[in-house]
């Protein structure tokens, strides 16, 4: 076995095995990660690096919206909902106006809605093991 095919197998089986709280907080992880790479590319002007790190967080924050059930998760997924297309706009914004400062704030909320599903997701563990 090539260790290409290893590590796609490990990374397979450890997103299979994953708590749906964990898969949300990693897809967090990397919007924030994507949100920095976004920014310094913006910083650097860098439009092909800015262009890959914003369509990557687009698609991240859309995964999210997508996930939202909105008949059953009330007001706190109604929320979500409405922040996610602010997010997008922003990144809007960031484009149309060459603008990194949009793009931090993004990476603001998302590192701020991170740690939170990550509070949740410990919580959720920890019920678990008692």
């Amino acid at each position: 076995m090539s260790r290409t095919h290893g590590a796609q197998s490990y990374l397979q089986t450890d997103v299979q095995s994953a708590t749906p709280l964990t898969l949300v907080v990693r897809l967090y992880d990397a919007a924030v990660r994507s949100a920095a790479t976004a920014h310094d590319a913006m910083v650097r002007g860098d439009i092909p690096a800015r262009r890959t790190a914003i369509n990557r967080l687009m698609d991240i924050i859309a995964e999210l919206q997508n996930t939202l059930d909105l008949e059953r998760g009330g007001k706190i997924a109604t929320d979500l909902d409405g922040l996610y297309t602010y997010l997008f706009s922003r990144l809007l914004d960031a484009i149309s106006r060459q603008d990194a400062r949009p793009v931090e704030e993004v990476q603001r909320i998302l590192t701020t809605l991170r740690g939170a599903w990550q509070e949740i997701a410990s919580q959720q563990a920890a019920q678990v093991a008692s």
